[in-house]
């Protein structure tokens, strides 16, 4: 179907369906990036997922002077503890120091930590913050997704004061000190058991905001394809219609410019309505492009404009009988529109691809649903894409428009050619107080595909 129209107007549509972002999105990576994944290329990892090459010197320098200060400041209540000497301060020096590399080595970090607190404790130096760079160094191993070596380093400390404080006391400094009560024990066990908690729900908590992010970033991307395929939609019904007047009467006004110049006037001034008309609803679509959010200048389309449509469809050779059952002035508007433009893609079919000089629109409302039927008598043409299997075999997006129409109201489209030779486009579309908005399901797909 888009092989008969403009080179511009192919781009455009072209533009529309891959490249365009959504509104509010300017700015946004190329629509490419979506398309990384399902093409087999893998997609970038997240910012957040990469170390960062920068170290945490910050972190790293508050933990180092707390654990100084406050290992100080718990040593004046230890009298039976070993002096703290230079050998100690490097020690609670070197375990804070590793931590710069935690984002990076975090598995080594954890063992190196565990092992500096171990030496201090092997040293007869009294108890106090040297368990929060182990802490510190398990936490970002267990985050990064090194559980196993986080909880190794862990159990590494508890179990090298169990046997520092129990069995080795005698030949360690310093030297005065007896086996540590077994109730000093649970202590350890608290911080050991506080460690692995704290880690754990790090890591859970992580996950889950990782996962936030992915879903958020999914539902933009829905959103974005959303967008692209409504702003689609609604081009091609403009310019397809549009075009397909405009393409009749160019005919007919070249066929008539010497023998009858009032006619081929009727001709170009019913041109120049409908190329100002489909240039207005285009620069309406566009403006939701450029300023996202703001009301648009004129009112959707709707099956209040049904006799302009016929009219539209009579000048272009068309005698359209328009019948309708119910009230259908207070449609929703997403219904109401759907509406619309199934009338008129399918009118336009008919136009372009229909020997028919007659079609029948019926319209029916009921407490629940609005139906449509366009018929026409057929036969169909030889011209432009296949139209319910007949004539030359091509793919347009005409009836393709309709299902997604109608799917994404929760209703469908059946259309296919008669018995008799003539062609039916029929539609339901649900009506519902939320205007139809939710899940749609897909229409079924063995009917014939037209333009």
């Amino acid at each position: 179907m888009d092989k008969g129209r403009p080179r511009w107007v192919r781009h455009c549509l072209a533009l529309v369906r891959g490249h365009l972002p959504a509104p509010g999105t300017e700015g946004a990576p190329p629509v490419s990036k979506f398309r990384d994944t399902a093409a087999g290329t893998p997609p970038r990892r997240p910012v957040s997922d990469v170390p960062s090459r920068r170290l945490p010197w910050r972190s790293t320098l508050i933990v180092a002077v707390f654990v100084q200060v406050g290992t100080r400041f718990a040593a004046h209540g230890q009298q039976e503890r070993a002096a703290l000497d230079s050998t100690a301060v490097v020690l609670l020096l070197a375990g804070s120091l590793l931590l710069l590399a935690r984002h990076r080595l975090p598995g080594a970090v954890a063992f190196g930590t565990a092992a500096a607190a171990v030496l201090y404790l092997g040293g007869g130096y009294p108890y106090g913050p040297v368990f929060l760079p182990v802490a510190v160094g398990c936490f970002a191993a267990v985050v990064a997704g090194r559980r196993i070596a986080a909880w190794s380093a862990v159990g590494m400390v508890w179990a090298g004061h169990l046997v520092i404080a129990h069995w080795l006391y005698r030949w360690l400094p310093p030297g005065t000190d007896g086996a540590a009560p077994w109730g000093q024990e649970v202590i350890v066990t608290a911080w050991v058991v506080a460690i692995v908690a704290a880690s754990e729900l790090g890591r859970v908590r992580r996950e889950q905001l990782a996962h936030a992010r992915a879903e958020r970033a999914a539902a933009e991307r829905r959103r974005a394809d959303e967008e692209r395929l409504r702003i689609a939609r609604e081009l091609h019904d403009v310019l397809a219609h549009s075009l397909s007047v405009i393409n009749v009467q160019a005919g007919v006004g070249l066929a008539l410019l010497d023998d009858d110049p009032e006619q081929a006037r009727t001709a170009l001034t019913t041109i120049k309505g409908a190329s100002k008309e489909a240039l207005g609803e285009v620069r309406q679509v566009l403006d939701t492009l450029r300023a996202p959010g703001r009301a648009p200048r004129s009112p959707a389309p709707g099956l209040a404009r049904l006799p302009e449509l016929t009219e539209q469809a009579r000048s272009a050779g068309l005698d359209v009988a328009v019948t309708v059952e119910g009230r259908v002035s207070e449609l929703p508007p997403g219904a109401d529109l759907a509406a619309f433009r199934i009338v008129q893609e399918a009118l336009t079919n008919i136009v372009r691809h229909s020997g028919a000089r007659t079609a029948r629109v019926h319209v029916a409302r009921t407490s629940d649903a609005l139906r449509l039927r366009v018929d026409d008598d057929g036969p169909a043409t030889g011209s432009g894409p296949a139209r319910g299997g007949k004539g030359p075999t091509g793919g347009g997006n005409g009836l393709v428009g309709m299902r997604e129409r109608a799917a994404a109201l929760g209703g469908e489209v059946r259309a296919g050619p008669r018995d008799d030779g003539g062609f039916t486009v029929r539609a339901t579309l649900p009506l519902r107080g939320d205007d139809g908005a939710g899940g749609g399901r897909t229409a079924a797909g063995n009917e014939e595909e037209s333009a």
